[in-house]
């Protein structure tokens, strides 16, 4: 990057950490430190749950994710405003009245204190994991630009944005994430444009969604119904709804967005607009990476995006990286002259049109054959990199496109984007492990100023845990689909213990307990035999606490009658 790009990086990211520090500072006491004194209105909770949700992983993955695998992916959030509908006439009310620090608070008033920390043990679980690699996100910027290695730039990443986390609590993350949010709204639409106005002259919008669209990128809705596909609008509707109702609902990192409000009525109206806001959001993220492949059908795309494994390539086996290379030439200059031809023959609707159309297909086709063949060869090189190149996709584009200060610009963007939902994370974590694990096997109360302390040291704590997660990170393909595989492992249980909370009066603690031990069991083999695609164990984990609820009442009612 140029100096400029470094002054704009360096520049953005101290402002916000410096703001962090000073929005947060004089804190006294835990209802300050993880609930902001419940003084937050709708626009702080609605850009907090939104921030929380779109992390680094959403702006670095998501268009790489459009690019290989089309926009279909927005269908996972098809579900999601229905579940801000049912939070918000359940979940919300019982939290506000309760005035709980964790959502776990409440399973031990309807329940026990053992079905309280299992829950609760299994967020930490789940969210200390995805927060690992939400850290290794932006950690892969620094690698890139740098030349550093990922182990050290995963460290950089997660100790900078410890600074405020730690000093500043709930407060300093709800308003770092205010401007953070804002910053990366702004970008990241001058991103598109610049994408647009980047294309080969004459090459305009409407030209590059018409080769997007041929391309098979578009493909925003897909109906046909397959348990093993991941996104359709089956599974966006059923599994997402299940999904965010667990996430938004159930998830301390998201509930300690909300319970921050100044009341129920803007915790409601900031979740509700989160509702409506996601999916236009997530829409436009995926278009930029459908455009993106537009833009490299026009123009000479690399024959892998990660060029440092590429590298690694050419050094170890340069007789194969140059049979690959003079197989991407002859197919880079067939792909964009193809390209060209439709674009030029698109208003003619001619016998010629088809056929060019026909024949750029099966270019792509062999293009992304020769990928493989290419990843497969890096792969199995056992070189220390992702098995794919899906997140440095956009990052390629941003590196060798846009203009000086932008390039810095964005790159910031990427880790403020991470900042906002680890930090949100890692307060969540202490305020978890700290009020539904340590403070509950503690006899002694402590005071405010002790209480406090811990709760620094346990965010403390979960920081260096999720470092530690984002040195494994690198073997786990697209972030942003690994994040929600993860997620899905443990969110329908979770979800279930609510749901069974909330509706079935009857069912003890001890029942919902084993309950959840048995679902979580058949969840993860489920997951290991790929019975079924990862969306739809959110609602099997939900259904199967349900099943096993009612048939554990039902054996106890048995028994008693026996008796």
């Amino acid at each position: 990057m140029s100096n400029i790009d470094w002054t704009v990086l360096i520049f953005t990211l101290v402002a916000v950490v410096v703001y962090g520090v000073f929005i947060g500072r004089g804190q006294k006491s835990n209802e300050s430190y993880l609930k902001a004194d419940n003084k937050m209105p709708w626009y702080i909770v609605l850009i907090g749950i939104m921030a929380t949700q779109a992390s680094a992983i959403t702006f670095l993955s998501a268009p790489g994710q459009a690019y290989t695998d089309g926009m279909r992916f927005v269908q996972y959030y098809f579900g999601l405003p229905l579940a801000m509908i049912v939070i918000c006439i359940t979940f919300i009310p019982i939290f506000q009245r309760l005035n709980v620090y964790t959502a776990y608070e409440y399973l031990e008033n309807r329940f026990d204190k053992k079905t309280r920390v299992l829950t609760s043990m299994l967020f930490l679980f789940s969210r200390g994991l995805s927060t690992g690699i939400s850290i290794y996100a932006p950690s892969i910027i620094l690698s890139s630009v740098l030349n550093w290695n990922i182990y050290l730039t995963n460290v950089l990443t997660g100790g900078i944005l410890m600074i405020y986390t730690y000093v500043g609590g709930a407060k300093a993350i709800a308003h770092t994430q205010k401007l953070q949010f804002l910053i990366i709204l702004g970008t990241m639409a001058f991103a598109g444009y610049l994408l647009i106005q980047n294309m080969p002259n004459g090459i305009g919008f409407k030209d590059a969604l018409y080769l997007a669209g041929k391309s098979g990128k578009l493909n925003v809705i897909t109906t046909e119904f397959d348990w093993k596909d991941k996104y359709n609008i089956w599974s966006g509707l059923i599994g997402g709804f299940f999904l965010a109702l667990s996430y938004f609902g159930t998830d301390q990192s998201q509930v300690g967005r909300y319970i921050t409000a100044k009341d129920n009525t803007n915790a409601k109206m900031g979740l509700l607009l989160n509702g409506l806001v996601k999916i236009p959001m997530q829409f436009a993220i995926l278009l930029i990476g459908a455009l993106l492949f537009a833009f490299f059908s026009l123009k000479p795309a690399p024959i892998y995006f990660n060029e440092r494994s590429y590298q690694h390539l050419k050094e170890t086996q340069p007789e194969q990286a140059a049979v690959f290379e003079k197989e991407h030439q002859n197919l880079q200059i067939k792909f964009n002259a193809e390209s060209k031809e439709i674009l030029q023959l698109k208003e003619t609707q001619s016998p010629q049109l088809n056929k060019t159309i026909q024949d750029f297909k099966n270019t792509q086709t062999q293009v992304k054959a020769l990928h493989g063949r290419v990843e497969e060869a890096i792969n199995n090189s056992k070189y220390n990199a992702e098995k794919t190149d899906t997140n440095y996709i956009f990052l390629y584009f941003v590196k060798n496109t846009l203009p000086v200060g932008m390039i810095g610009l964005l790159f910031a963007v990427i880790f403020l984007a991470s900042w906002g939902s680890i930090s949100a994370a890692l307060n969540s974590l202490a305020a978890c492990s700290l009020k539904d694990v340590h403070l509950i096997f503690k006899k002694e109360i402590p005071d405010d100023a002790t209480e406090l302390k811990y709760s620094r040291l346990h965010t403390l704590a979960w920081g260096i845990f999720s470092i530690g997660v984002a040195m494994f990170a690198t073997q786990m393909g697209s972030l942003i689909e690994a994040v929600n595989v993860l997620g899905s492992l443990f969110y329908g249980p979770i979800l279930g213990i609510f749901l069974v909370a909330f509706y079935y009066k009857k069912i003890t603690g001890s029942n919902v307990f084993v309950s959840a031990i048995l679902s979580e069991i058949m969840v993860i083999a489920i997951y290991n035999f790929d019975i079924v695609s990862f969306l739809w164990l959110n609602v099997i984990g939900a259904a199967a606490v349900i099943i096993f609820s009612a048939i554990g009442l039902l054996f106890y009612k048995q028994k008693a009658v026996n008796s």
